[in-house]
């Protein structure tokens, strides 16, 4: 059987670099498509675009409500679920913590006073969402969302349903740590998404087999600075603490068809370790988990044992 032609593409975009692989259509306008609807995802969702519904929202923090595009209402909305499911251990209002450790330009840790005034403004309970208005408001001045630990997904989502709108049956499209796939390869076999070894650059640990589904990794390789005294401080903070999380996880890997989804829980499991990553699975039946621990363990949930494969010298335990 003659095998469709492929084509690749490469941007950067939304902070991150952006690549996908598609099967037939018809890849020139494809291509300017998506890079239309990227840019549309960001100008409603980044914090840092001063003309951003999110940046609007923030602007009027402890002032008045705000209208929203049903797009950004639908992912504050997934947020919000996912905040209360971890039980704060994903909070969009994070931003305030975000601004006091600047991991683009931190040389020193934050003063334990500064972290502990912040902390007084991060609490996803004060973000009023009025889902027959669509409008929103942060209860507190100086409060800020940053959507950081799931707009990534979010555009996913977008772009692979505009594959499929354009008759895409066939595509693998990665923004930054978050794969989607659809179908399979033109040949029958399932897309092979590799796991990144957490603590060797430019090595997989694992990889996974997968269809029509979502692959996304949260790992403390990723941003971080190194201080005075040589303490590594990573970019991903625990919102209860103030600190960059420091539980026994140091990859989450999520895989679910919602890539919005996928790339807020990743977040949520990295914060919280092996225990609560898994009490929290137990909730969610239709989603499985590749967890790597502070000491290389690799803990695979059990619905992925039959499309997980692990490099030779790293023992698998399934949960």
């Amino acid at each position: 059987m003659k095998q469709a032609p492929s084509h690749e593409y490469y941007t950067l975009g939304m902070d991150t670099e952006i690549a996908y692989r598609i099967f037939g259509g018809a890849p020139e306008s494809i291509d300017a498509d998506i890079r239309y609807l990227l840019n549309h995802v960001e100008n409603l969702l980044s914090r840092y675009i001063p003309e951003s519904e999110i940046s609007l929202i923030n602007r009027n923090a402890g002032a008045r409500m705000v209208d929203v595009s049903q797009e950004t209402l639908d992912v504050l909305l997934c947020a919000c679920n996912i905040s209360k499911l971890s039980k704060g251990l994903f909070d969009i209002t994070i931003g305030p913590l975000v601004d006091v450790w600047d991991f683009k330009h931190a040389t020193h840790v934050p003063s334990d006073t500064v972290i502990n005034k912040t902390l007084g403004l991060i609490n996803s309970d004060d973000l009023f969402i009025n889902k027959r208005r669509n409008t929103v408001r942060l209860r507190k001045t100086h409060q800020s969302i940053d959507l950081g630990g799931i707009g990534k997904g979010y555009a996913c989502d977008r772009c692979m349903q505009l594959l499929r709108i354009r008759g895409i049956s066939s595509a693998f499209l990665c923004i930054g740590g978050n794969v989607s796939v659809m179908g399979n390869l033109p040949d029958g076999r399932p897309w092979n998404v590799g796991i990144r070894h957490p603590r060797k650059n430019d090595n997989v640990i694992a990889s996974l087999s997968v269809t029509d589904t979502s692959v996304v990794t949260s790992g403390d390789y990723e941003r971080y600075f190194t201080d005075g005294d040589g303490n590594r401080w990573h970019h991903i903070i625990n919102p209860i603490t103030g600190y960059p999380a420091h539980s026994d996880v140091i990859s989450a890997t999520v895989i679910h068809e919602n890539s919005m989804l996928a790339d807020a829980l990743s977040t949520a499991f990295l914060v919280a370790g092996t225990e609560k990553s898994m009490r929290l699975m137990s909730k969610l039946p239709f989603m499985g988990a590749v967890l790597i621990t502070d000491r290389l363990n690799v803990l695979v949930s059990r619905n992925l044992a039959n499309s997980f494969q692990a490099m030779s010298d790293v023992e698998m335990q399934i949960f």
